[in-house]
């Protein structure tokens, strides 16, 4: 079996907005790349939601499987966050948080009844917003002097890297995802240009 090169994830913030017996549940959908990223989408959201009782929420990111999180924020254990993840992963998803708000309309749900509210507020959120297929990277940061800028741009250009920082002065530093499936390539003729450092970094 070919490994995989790409990944689907969301193309923007969508929302979804499910309720019950009063109970609001108010879904947001975020593209995401690292669990910085988790923390300040949610601390954007309470400071919107102060008087919300709950702010559930489940993640996964990279494309090896084995970083995500799910969590009910009070509510009974496996009620909220496993049914968001399992909307993400049923959508084969990754680089994906979704938070569900939930401001309580006077009348107790019951576990099976919190369960579908999460499972369709993350629903509707997921089911209509853009979907996007992007390359499996490999994280590099790139260290050169200005003068073969030039080069480094060329190469990173060629091979569709994606660029996360850049600081380009009298000593330039990139720190650029290049697609997988052909990084040790061009890797290689990076580090053939005079002067330039390639240090490896996590693979998303």
């Amino acid at each position: 079996m070919e490994p995989a090169h790409k990944y689907t994830t969301i193309a923007a913030l969508s929302t979804g907005d499910f309720r019950d017996r009063g109970s609001k549940f108010l879904a947001y959908s975020y593209p995401i790349s690292s669990v910085a990223d988790v923390k300040e989408r949610l601390n954007v959201l309470k400071k919107e939601h102060p008087k919300a009782v709950h702010h559930c929420y489940a993640y996964r990111i990279g494309t090896d499987g084995t970083q995500y999180r799910a969590n009910d924020d009070g509510e009974p254990s496996g009620s909220a966050g496993k049914p968001i993840l399992g909307q993400i992963d049923s959508l084969g998803l990754t680089n994906v948080l979704v938070v569900v708000v939930r401001y309580f309309g006077g009348s107790l749900l019951g576990v099976p009844g919190l369960i579908n509210a999460y499972k369709t507020a993350t629903a509707q959120s997921l089911e209509t917003v853009a979907k996007t297929e992007k390359w499996i990277e490999d994280i590099f940061e790139i260290n050169f002097d200005y003068p073969v800028m030039g080069e480094v741009l060329y190469l990173l250009k060629q091979s569709e890297a994606t660029i996360y920082m850049q600081d380009l002065q009298l000593f330039c530093i990139i720190r650029a995802g290049i697609p997988h499936h052909h990084s040790a390539a061009y890797v290689q003729k990076l580090g053939e240009i005079r002067g330039v450092g390639v240090t490896s970094g996590p693979t998303i």
